[in-house]
């Protein structure tokens, strides 16, 4: 797999999954919401680990900087 994700895509995507667990567990999301919410967090989380975003792939998206990719 190549890396198709920057240093910055990454951090966002972790900060969108903190805010996530934060809204979870202060009860102010639940039900449905909380459990699509969940599973974003859960993906995006994921793919910012392996540093690659399986959707950029057909679109040929690439937030690394040109030495890395």
């Amino acid at each position: 797999m190549k890396k198709n994700m920057g240093n910055l895509d990454r951090i966002l995507r972790i900060v969108v999954a903190i805010v996530i667990a934060v809204l979870y567990f202060t009860n102010t999301i639940s039900g449905t919401l909380a459990a699509v919410l969940g599973l974003l967090a859960i993906v995006f989380v994921l793919t910012s680990t392996i540093s690659f975003c399986p959707l950029y792939l057909p679109f040929g998206i690439s937030t690394c900087p040109k030495d890395e990719a």
